[in-house]
């Protein structure tokens, strides 16, 4: 039993460090083919996510979004489904809190923070919902659905942003009209970082506790291991599997609301950066572990906060560290393949064990019969 659990950390824990690790080193040969010293790349990208307070306060407030839309493809992940549409789920989410004071005005104080980005939850989860009901009953593949519904959601967006909800004062760049400063998201009391970060571990903690410690939950986990086994004891698979996809698109639609509240104060194509992919790939990284996902989000918070310096320094691209960041999903990927391996020879040693336990008991007996034999041979001859 401790090989196995052994087994399951290598899996776990052992297995995505790796892939890291690897994908580190394989930034450093980028940039060394481009002329710089790799060494110092990576000392500025430490430097840049986690050297000083700036740093970590930059790296966190990165992170708060990632937790969000990494759970927008870890929640459907348990039911089964493989989502990667958390970029539309955010900037409906983004538009929805920006939206909401033009339906009416929101209430004075933390009521109107938590309008805003109720709203931004169920504009996101009812857009990922869709994504649910394509699947559960027309048959639609979840991976190309969510796909496409998020490039359709981007365009939409910009047709309200640059038209409908086009704040007069927004001349070079489009943007809604700003959210009232009351409706605005705080930072975290006496740190320069919004309330967003805490929002995110909290949402990603209470996920984590319905997945593993409610009945609901491993219903869901149920219905993602085995659907036909999940029909057979009566579990409502398809009202499982839409209840996932939306509570996915509720948290990326969170993390769109929050981006707006805490970030931008209006919705605009800020929004548009890329944090619903980049969740992806967190999820990945984290086996779609709610709890996981908390510190892997920073992490990658940390690599995204670390451009800029290696921008200003070593003169690279702002976007370098996207390759940073596709090195990691390759080599993540990749190592799937090693997945269960040690296991899979853990189980084999056992098996074999208690086979080869009888092959020496048997040797055993017949070397004590042969000697039993010899030994009784004469006293026959002096008998």
């Amino acid at each position: 039993m401790n090989s196995l659990r052994w087994a399951a950390v290598f899996d776990a824990i052992v297995l995505p460090l790796l892939a890291l690790a690897g994908a580190v080193l394989m930034f450093g040969g980028f940039v060394w083919l481009g002329g710089t010293d790799p060494i110092e790349a990576w000392s500025l990208l430490f430097k840049g996510a986690f050297g000083d307070a700036f740093s970590w306060q930059n790296t966190l407030q990165r992170a708060a979004p990632l937790m969000l839309t990494a759970l927008c493809v870890a929640i459907p992940y348990q039911a089964g489904l493989m989502v990667i549409g958390g970029e539309g789920a955010l900037v409906w989410g983004g538009l929805a809190c920006a939206g909401l004071p033009y339906l009416f005005v929101p209430p004075v104080g933390v009521s109107g923070t938590v309008a805003v980005l109720l709203a931004g939850a169920a504009a996101g989860a009812l857009w990922m919902a869709l994504v649910g009901v394509l699947r559960q009953y027309r048959g639609v593949n979840e991976t190309i659905s969510s796909l496409l519904m998020g490039y359709l959601a981007i365009g939409l967006f910009k047709h309200f942003v640059e038209g409908p909800m086009r704040d007069p004062q927004s001349l070079n760049k489009p943007s809604t009209l700003p959210l009232p400063v009351d409706a605005q998201l705080g930072l975290i009391p006496g740190y320069e970082v919004h309330l967003g970060l805490v929002i995110g571990a909290v949402v990603c903690v209470l996920v984590g506790l319905w997945l593993y410690g409610s009945t609901h939950g491993f219903a869901t986990r149920v219905v993602g291991g085995n659907a036909r086994a999940a029909r057979l004891v009566g579990l409502p698979s398809d009202r499982l599997v839409i209840t996932a996809c939306a509570l996915g698109g509720g948290a990326a639609g969170l993390a769109g609301g929050i981006e707006v509240a805490a970030v931008h104060t209006a919705a605009n194509t800020s929004l548009i950066v890329g944090l619903g992919y980049t969740g992806i790939l967190v999820s990945f990284v984290a086996r779609h572990n709610p709890i996981a996902v908390i510190p892997v989000a920073i992490l990658f918070g940390g690599f995204g906060a670390a451009g800029s310096l290696l921008q200003r320094r070593l003169d690279l691209p702002d976007a370098s560290v996207l390759v940073l960041q596709g090195f990691a999903f390759v080599l993540i990927l990749a190592s799937d393949a090693l997945r269960g391996k040690l296991g899979e020879g853990v189980m084999q040693r056992a098996s074999r064990a208690p086979a080869q336990v009888a092959h020496e008991t048997s040797r055993q007996r017949l070397a004590r019969e042969r000697a039993e034999r010899s030994a009784a041979a004469p006293r026959k001859e002096a008998a």
